[in-house]
């Protein structure tokens, strides 16, 4: 029979110092908006039938998307948390990426290049679809006002 929960350790570790050091990580990182593209997240959160009940849902996550549509890719600072050999680490790290950045580029360029070109699609059967609603709201009101009253 199984309880629905189990322990994973290991001696001289302790977890919940561990857990704390992430949330702590996570809250810090939250603060100095390293997860602003959190909203993105939140937006996925919904589901259909919370679009259904929410007009503005659906402009809420285009907006969502234009903030969230291109990968950042400018250089980063590279650290080592590592006491021994940090010099010696970072500056393996920082030839590592010298190396690899110009592939690195052309890829993010790349992925970047498609997302602007899906957001835009999106915008532009989005306000096609406003637009033909518009008019056909526009029609129906015109042909209900040659109804007689009643």
């Amino acid at each position: 029979m199984s309880t629905g929960s189990f322990e994973i350790g290991a001696e001289g570790v302790d977890a919940g110092q561990i857990m704390a050091e992430i949330q702590e990580t996570v809250a810090a990182k939250m603060q100095s908006g390293a997860y602003a593209g959190a909203q993105l997240a939140r937006a996925e959160r919904f589901n259909l039938m919370n679009m259904k009940k929410d007009e503005n849902f659906f402009d809420f996550y285009m907006e969502s998307l234009r903030e969230a549509v291109y990968v950042d890719i400018n250089d980063f600072e590279i650290l080592e948390r590592r006491a021994v050999f940090a010099p010696l680490l970072v500056r393996v790290k920082r030839t590592l990426w010298s190396l690899l950045k110009f592939y690195t580029y052309r890829l993010w360029s790349q992925q970047n290049q498609v997302n602007g070109l899906l957001l835009s699609a999106t915008e532009e059967v989005d306000r096609k679809y406003r637009d033909k609603i518009r008019n056909l709201e526009e029609r129906l009101a015109k042909l209900e006002s040659r109804l007689p009253p009643g």
